[in-house]
C-alpha cells in the first residue's frame, strides 16, 4: 500500500475503516502510480446500496458521468463493459473489465483496459460494510484505486482528480440509495 492512503480531508481513517482497507483494498502502487481510498457513510441498508453497486452492467444508475453502458455476454468475472462518458469530462469512452464481484462480502473490483482518457492502469475496489447510523441500518462504503500518473502531472494532481470523481460518484450513490431507503420505510433497529 506504500504506507497510508491519501483520503479526503485529513487522510485519517477510524480503526474500523483502516481494518477494512487492510483486508479488502490491497493495491500495490508502482513507482509512477498513485493510490488512495475514500470513505462514505450512507443512510441505507447494505442490501439496498449493494443492489446498485453490483450492477456492473448499469453503473449509470448512480454514476452521474456515465450516459450509457453496454456489456457483452454474461455478467461474470472477466466481463467487459463499454462506457460512454457524458460531455464535459476529458473522455468520451472507457472499456472496463470486471475483476471481482463478491455478493457475500459486498466487494466489486474493476480495471480500466481502454478508452480515450488519461486513466492508464486504473484499478478500483469498492467494498460495503453494514453499520448502524442514527439507529437505522446503514452502510459504510470504501472505494480505493490505483492509477498511473500521466506525463506532465504530479501524483497529488492525479490523486486529487480521481478522488474528485469518486467523491461525486459516492455522493450520488448515497443520494440514490437514501431516496430508495426512504421509499422502503425501513424501521429503526430498536423498534423491530
Amino acid at each position: 500500500m506504500n504506507g497510508k492512503f491519501n483520503g479526503i480531508g485529513n487522510g485519517e481513517f477510524s480503526g474500523v475503516e483502516c481494518e477494512f482497507i487492510r483486508r479488502f483494498h490491497r493495491h500495490q502502487p508502482g513507482e509512477n502510480q498513485c493510490s488512495s481510498a475514500l470513505v462514505k457513510r450512507i443512510k441505507a441498508p447494505v442490501h439496498l446500496v449493494w443492489s446498485l453497486v453490483r450492477r456492473f452492467d448499469q453503473p449509470q444508475k448512480y454514476k452521474p458521468f456515465i450516459s450509457r453502458c453496454i456489456v457483452k455476454g454474461n455478467l461474470e468475472i472477466g466481463s467487459l463493459r463499454e462506457v460512454d462518458v457524458k460531455s464535459g469530462l476529458p473522455a468520451t469512452t472507457s472499456t472496463e473489465r470486471l475483476e471481482l464481484l463478491d455478493d457475500d462480502e459486498h466487494i466489486l473490483s474493476i480495471k480500466i483496459i481502454g478508452g480515450d482518457h488519461r486513466l492508464r492502469n486504473y484499478s478500483s475496489i469498492i467494498s460495503l460494510h453494514p453499520e448502524i447510523i442514527d439507529g437505522r441500518p446503514g452502510t459504510l462504503v470504501i472505494e480505493s484505486f490505483v492509477v498511473d500518473v500521466p506525463e506532465g502531472n504530479t501524483k497529488d494532481e492525479t490523486c486529487y482528480f480521481v478522488q474528485a470523481l469518486i467523491k461525486c460518484n459516492l455522493k450520488s450513490l448515497a443520494d440514490v440509495s437514501e431516496r430508495l431507503a426512504v421509499q422502503d420505510q425501513t424501521e429503526p433497529i430498536d423498534r423491530i
